[in-house]
């Protein structure tokens, strides 16, 4: 053992990568792999936005911005944040971060001091779980049910307040679930917020990622909740950007304030030319985007009654691109099934228990391949769980 080794910090909290680690490996091993694990579109970024940061380079735009970001990026954030989710934000109360990763971190570094409880929606992102450990917090998750398609249950927050209770993680739509949580909630949770005096971080990255009939509704615009909630959201899921890191977190004044310095720490700026991309992205034509989802939407819609003919449950997706599904009628468990899964046929799913679920019930779908290739994934699964419950 080296001697950093030894003297690593208590805010460094061991994660157990090996399983994940292990099914990269098995996959690289194999020619015929179809992932629909990771959360990273299988589409290209559209060529205007392209196109948009080869301009920027040509231009010289590749020098430090301000921490806070472009300027012209920041009143574009705020005006999308107005015309697509009626939030009243200005330009200053904006903050262009290196994805919505360093929005969570930073959040996190000027809201959680040690020994403070942070709710969070779960399954979850568990790089939240991180952010607070790393501060010394202690993250809290607040379930939810198949039964509810996921969606958040109020009694199950309220029963999670402590006195040492600092905020609500709220993640609509969620991953790994693609729930959508009803307005009516979202209004009961602000008015809980309010009741207890709870701040709400309120992760709405999927948030354009809506089918219908389903509803987003984003707190921050309900009375009350601006002045407690800081709204995060990006470029990487909805315009297929996940690798030019642009996210952005949307508070009050005096939080920004309070936070540019810090921010300006972690990484200065975020990439100037990403942000010039970023830039296109929001202000030129959305027809890209519209078809993007057209695809997600056919292919969620494609593969919802295949599961069911394969003897699968799962929650209804309302957004995002992800099914999470129930394989408890295989009687394996979901790490044995996707390892299995990935050796025997080549499928590369991951177990909700990466998403910090107890439960060992679920598999996170991610629907970001082609429909042939989704087809043909979902044709191996079938087999393998018919095989599976046979010899059973």
């Amino acid at each position: 053992m080296s001697q950093f080794a030894k003297h690593i910090a208590p805010r460094i909290v061991e994660e157990d990568g090996s399983f994940r680690t292990r099914m990269l490996g098995i996959a690289a091993d194999r020619n015929d792999v179809i992932a629909l694990g990771r959360g990273d579109p299988d589409f290209h970024t559209p060529a205007h936005i392209v196109e948009a940061a080869k301009a920027a380079l040509d231009a010289n735009a590749h020098h430090y911005t301000g921490p806070t970001g472009l300027p012209q990026l920041r009143t574009a954030i705020a005006a999308d944040l107005n015309s697509s989710y009626g939030l009243d934000y200005t330009a200053e109360e904006i903050v262009v971060t290196a994805g919505v990763q360093e929005s969570i971190m930073l959040c996190m570094l000027a809201l959680c001091a040690p020994g403070d409880e942070v709710l969070i929606t779960s399954p979850r992102f568990t790089t939240y779980d991180t952010a607070v450990h790393l501060c010394g917090g202690v993250p809290v998750p607040a379930p939810t049910h198949e039964k509810d398609d996921f969606a958040l249950d109020l009694a199950e927050i309220e029963a999670r307040i402590t006195p040492r209770t600092r905020m609500f993680v709220l993640v609509s739509p969620n991953n790994p679930t693609g729930a959508v949580t009803p307005p009516a909630v979202i209004r009961q949770i602000a008015d809980l917020a309010i009741k207890h005096d709870i701040l709400i971080i309120a992760d709405e990255i999927y948030a354009k990622m809506i089918y219908a009939p389903n509803e987003h509704l984003s707190i921050a615009t309900l009375p009350g909740m601006k002045e407690r909630t800081i709204t995060l959201n990006g470029f990487s899921k909805t315009y297929a950007m996940t690798g030019w890191r642009v996210g952005y977190l949307a508070a009050p004044l005096d939080f920004v304030n309070k936070v540019t310095e810090p921010r300006h720490t972690l990484s200065i700026n975020t990439c100037t030319v990403s942000q010039h991309a970023a830039l296109a992205a929001l202000t030129g034509p959305q027809e890209p985007l519209a078809a993007m989802l057209a695809d997600y939407a056919a292919r969620r819609d494609w593969l919802m009654p295949a599961l069911t003919a394969a003897g699968f449950t799962y929650g209804h997706p309302g957004g995002a691109f992800y099914i999470y599904t129930n394989i408890s009628s295989t009687g394996m468990a979901a790490p044995e099934f996707c390892e299995r899964l990935l050796r025997e046929t080549g499928v590369m799913l991951f177990p909700g228990t990466m998403f910090g679920d107890d439960s060992t019930d679920y598999i996170r779908i991610s629907y970001l391949q082609p429909l042939p290739m989704i087809q043909e994934a979902m044709h191996r699964i079938t087999t393998f769980a018919q095989s599976v419950r046979a010899a059973a």
